[in-house]
């Protein structure tokens, strides 16, 4: 007996390319479990495939304590979303980068989990314990609500460092795992 197909849209903002590399790892996860990932920066919404995907993951840098303003841009463009109750119930994650190690990425996730709340989705953090805290440990920056990765203010071609990018692809497996649970 197969499975139906499972669709994930991860909708992300991401200026210099390090969230974009956060995503893409996220993208790999979920598609190791057999699930259809719509990757979308916010420049090129398909709302379409938001509205039809079991799941969404939302992911933004943080700047000044924040997200980025044309993340929230986005989310004010959902106003219509919302009071259609068109996202009511499907499954919610989200993730942050930022240059700092702290860098208040717990911020960012909370207003992306106040907003999935706002639209009635079911949330999901990072049931991760962490391996330590080297750049190759996972979840090495402890978070519990959502991914946290770190990018160093370096290039893209060397950051977030690896045990970042392979959290992210454990947090794509995972929340790919939890599409065939819950629906």
């Amino acid at each position: 007996m197969s499975l139906p197909e499972k669709h994930l849209s991860i909708v992300y903002h991401s200026p210099y390319g390090h969230t974009a590399k956060v995503a893409f790892a996220i993208a790999a996860g979920a598609e190791v479990m057999g699930v259809k990932v719509h990757l979308m920066n916010i420049e090129h919404i398909d709302w379409d495939a938001l509205d039809t995907s079991q799941g969404i993951i939302f992911g933004s840098p943080t700047y000044m304590g924040s997200m980025t303003a044309d993340f929230k841009k986005f989310m004010d463009s959902t106003s219509k979303r919302w009071k259609e109750r068109l996202w009511q119930g499907k499954l919610a994650a989200g993730f942050a980068n930022s240059g700092g190690l702290s860098g208040d990425k717990l911020a960012v996730l909370q207003q992306l989990n106040i907003f999935a709340m706002q639209h009635g989705m079911l949330w999901s953090g990072l049931p991760l314990m962490t391996t330590g805290h080297s750049e190759k440990d996972l979840n090495r920056l402890s978070s519990c609500l959502g991914l946290m990765t770190q990018s160093d203010n370096a290039p893209v071609e060397v950051t977030p460092p690896q045990g970042d990018l392979d959290t992210a692809k454990w947090f794509g497996e995972y929340i790919a795992g939890l599409l065939y649970r819950i629906s």
